[in-house]
Order: C-alpha cells, then structure tokens, then sequence
C-alpha cells in the first residue's frame, strides 16, 4: 500500500489499528547495462509487494544514497554519509512523530548500511519505537538462494537484472564477466574504480532466466514479510 496512493486521513484511520510501515532505501548509480535507478526500483517493488498482504503503508524511496566510489560514473549521486543518515533519522523522527511506532528500513544499497547504526542510535533516544534495518539481497535465505543458483554474482550483474531493471533495447554480454578484486577496488579513486571496472560489473553473468529470477524474487519478498509479520518488538500503545 503505497502512501502515495493514501491521504492523510486514510493514513490517520490506519493508525487506530496498526503502527507499521516502511522506508525503502535506493541509490541512484551505476549498474553497468541495467537502469541507474536499479536499487529504487528493487527496494521500493520489494517493499511494496510483500506489504501488499498486510497492509503496511509504504513510503516513497529515499532515492539517493552513499556511492563515492562510482563518482566517475555519469548519471550516479552520492550524498555525503553525514548527510544521508541525517535524513534517515529525521524521516525516523518525522514517522514517530506522527504516530508510527515500528518501522523497517528496507534497504537495496550496499553503502546505505551504516543507516543500521543510525537507526539503533535513533532508538536509544526514541526507546518507544523499533526499527528494522533489512539489507534484501544479502538476508539469508535471499543470498543463499542466490549462491545455489550462481555463485559467482555481485553488483549489476545478473542478480540485479529483474524484468524491472532492464532497459529496453539494451543488449546484453553474453558471457560471465571475472570477479573484481573486491580488497584492491576498495582503495581505488573513483576514476581508478572505472578503470578496474570498465562496464561496473562487478562480476558474473549478466542475465540469467526470469524463472531464476522470480526464484529469487519471491523468496526476498518471503523473507521480508516473515519479519513484517513476525515477533516484532511488542510495543504496547
């Protein structure tokens, strides 16, 4: 349920019953061959689609997140880590204040992870409220289907490439790129990683079957609800 599709007094009506939602977190960067707004589209649509059965009111994606290291890469915006997990907690702080009280920041970006401590440094302040901090495509059950499928996989290759991140006539390698030195990336420049990089795969096939991909997609969304709709924090109101 998409508060884009609510008012506020439906969101007012909501609250008498229920104290849940959730922030998808993105970022808008380089995926080699694959949409630059790849980690919105997969956060949002997770987000989105494993509410759907409960009810939980989703909103928009926080679409700009932390990516220093594609910075030689047109098209990708990174925010400064200061900046970004300000406006996580005052998204935090602004959902409290209108009554939510249990809230999963669904997040899709790899460098968006240090909004974990952010939030944990949120709830010491705001003890009344829990915070889940959800990573989808590194939770277990989601990487592990991923692994048992191909392990050799990472950023913009084919574990990212869903029906929704393609591009329209945007034709694919056929072959399965080699691994990136992950260490030796990690102490590049920003126009050094493009070098390293070339495309931005980080390594892998670049596509695999939408049977695989819907493998993986419906155990994401499983894993998600299991702890929308879990033994969350019990925050009596």
């Amino acid at each position: 349920m998409k508060i884009a599709n609510m008012n506020w007094m439906d969101v007012e009506a909501y609250l008498t019953t229920d104290d849940r939602a959730i922030v998808p977190l993105g970022s808008t960067e380089q995926h080699a061959y694959l949409s630059l707004s790849t980690d919105n589209i997969l956060s949002e649509k997770i987000a989105v689609d494993a509410a759907e059965p409960l009810g939980i009111p989703v909103f928009p994606v926080q679409a700009y997140g932390i990516t220093p290291s594609f910075m030689a890469y047109p098209g990708t915006v990174t925010l400064r880590m200061s900046t970004f997990l300000a406006v996580v907690q005052d998204i935090l702080t602004s959902l409290r204040q209108t009554g939510f009280r249990r809230i999963m920041l669904l997040n899709g970006h790899g460098g968006n992870i240090p909004a974990g401590s952010a939030a944990l440094e949120w709830m010491g302040d705001n003890p009344e409220c829990s915070v889940i901090m959800h990573n989808w495509w590194m939770a277990p059950k989601t990487m592990g289907k991923v692994k048992e499928i191909d392990p050799v996989a990472s950023h913009a290759s084919w574990m990212e490439n869903f029906p929704w991140t393609r591009l329209d006539g945007v034709e694919l390698p056929a072959h399965q790129k080699s691994m990136v030195d992950l260490d030796q990336l990690r102490r590049l420049s920003p126009a050094k990683a493009r070098t390293l990089l070339e495309d931005g795969n980080y390594g892998g096939c670049y596509q695999r079957s939408d049977e695989e991909m819907n493998i993986i997609w419906q155990t994401a969304l499983a894993e998600v609800r299991e702890l929308l709709d879990g033994n969350w924090a019990d925050l009596s109101r």
